[in-house]
């Protein structure tokens, strides 16, 4: 009798044994096959590579510092633990259980980070299924305060779709329309790449930056704005960087700011440009290929993105974009023309590399002509400087008056 006990008990033992494999092995609706992480200026993106679309929820935690990914319903790869990438942010990749058919990632941070947007891709091109986590790097402050579920990022929040990722409004998190915007400002050149040099030495690089610091501080005297510069000192910053910026920032609004020089030192005038794969007119096309080249300076050749990012920017909509944009370069052209002089056909199209976010309104403003003296020496002038400074505001402000933005 004991005898039959013991086969009884190790029979339902091999049996429990059998379902739970049957059920491990049948239970997930999908796989992560692979991982990828991609460092930019202050920011990193995770992607993982997947055979289907799956449930996520992703938070921090401290004490150590992690990163934490709950899956549900998908099985995760053991290559994954074991790719890291060479990176600053995160590091040793582990892959465990949780609650019923689920599994946890975690990444043991090297510096604190901030969420900005977790989302699915869905396949197109070379690519399966693909879940993005877009970091931006913080103090530890700020991490210390949203760290655990009561900050996490879920697929609840967002739709899981091939074009930009929307997060749905929650008691805790305001709507789109009701939050800050945010502008992007970037200086034009910066580093061992002057820009233009205007007809008594003075460099493009300096009067963009000062003009960036003062558009900045203007904005910010408005509570309505939350401003961030792709460079807040002389730096190069190859082009198509600085487009990954006012992504990663998520922004409702991206202005580059240049100054020209012509051969013809009487030339003279303000001018915006928006987004054209075909430049308006050649003046146009010609400011925009010396622009272009300045993605390798330094030995760099920034001039093609990476696949994953190509993918993106090829695939994603920019029709809406490219109208936002027009419509605020039109604002910006009406106002700049009360305070200074502006070329004629003021709003210009051309192919430059920094417009060509695709879902971010972008326009180049170029101050004038540092070529010309009388221009170069109002440029130099941060009393000018702040007059153009104030006209953009007033476009800003007439722009995001429009409840579609």
């Amino acid at each position: 009798m004991v005898m039959m006990k013991r086969i009884l008990h190790n029979a339902l033992i091999l049996i429990g044994i059998f379902v739970f494999m049957f059920w491990s092995t049948d239970s997930y609706a999908g796989r992560i096959t692979g991982l990828r992480i991609g460092q930019g200026i202050g920011n990193v993106r995770i992607v993982f590579d997947a055979d289907s679309k799956f449930d996520y929820k992703v938070f921090t935690l401290n004490s150590p510092n992690r990163l934490v990914i709950d899956t549900q319903g998908v099985d995760v790869s053991s290559s994954v633990s074991k790719n890291t990438d060479e990176n600053v942010f995160v590091k040793n990749v582990r892959v465990g259980s949780t609650g019923v058919d689920g599994v946890r990632i975690v990444f043991d941070l090297q510096k604190p980070v901030l969420i900005k947007k977790a989302f699915m891709l869905a396949p197109q091109s070379n690519f399966n299924w693909r879940f993005a986590i877009d970091l931006e790097a913080t103090s530890e402050r700020e991490f210390n305060s949203k760290i655990g579920n009561n900050y996490a990022v879920s697929s609840d929040d967002y739709n899981s779709a091939d074009t930009k990722s929307t997060h749905k409004p929650t008691a805790t998190t305001p709507s789109k329309s009701s939050k800050r915007k945010i502008i992007v400002i970037d200086a034009g050149h910066g580093g061992v790449d002057p820009g233009a040099i205007g007809y008594n030495g003075t460099y493009e690089k300096n009067i963009t930056l000062s003009m960036a610091k003062e558009l900045k501080e203007l904005l910010e005297d408005n509570s309505n704005y939350k401003v961030y510069l792709t460079r807040s000192r002389d730096v190069f910053i190859p082009l198509r960087e600085r487009v990954k910026i006012s992504r990663s920032h998520d922004a409702d609004l991206f202005i580059s700011i240049h100054a020209d020089s012509a051969r013809n030192r009487k030339a003279v005038g303000l001018s915006v440009y928006t987004l054209s794969e075909t430049a308006s007119d050649k003046e146009a096309a010609a400011l925009a290929e010396k622009e272009n080249k300045a993605d390798i300076v330094a030995g760099l050749n920034f001039a093609e993105h990476s696949k994953e990012v190509s993918d993106i920017l090829l695939n994603l909509a920019q029709r809406e974009t490219n109208n936002s944009s027009s419509e605020f370069a039109t604002l910006l052209s009406s106002e700049m023309s009360k305070v200074a002089k502006t070329v004629s056909n003021t709003h210009r199209f051309a192919g430059f590399a920094v417009l060509k976010a695709p879902d971010v309104p972008s326009v180049l403003l170029e101050l004038g002509y540092l070529s010309n003296p009388q221009e170069e020496k109002l440029l130099r002038q941060k009393s000018y400087r702040r007059k153009l400074g104030q006209a953009a505001v007033k476009a800003i402000d007439k722009y995001f008056k429009n409840p579609k933005h």
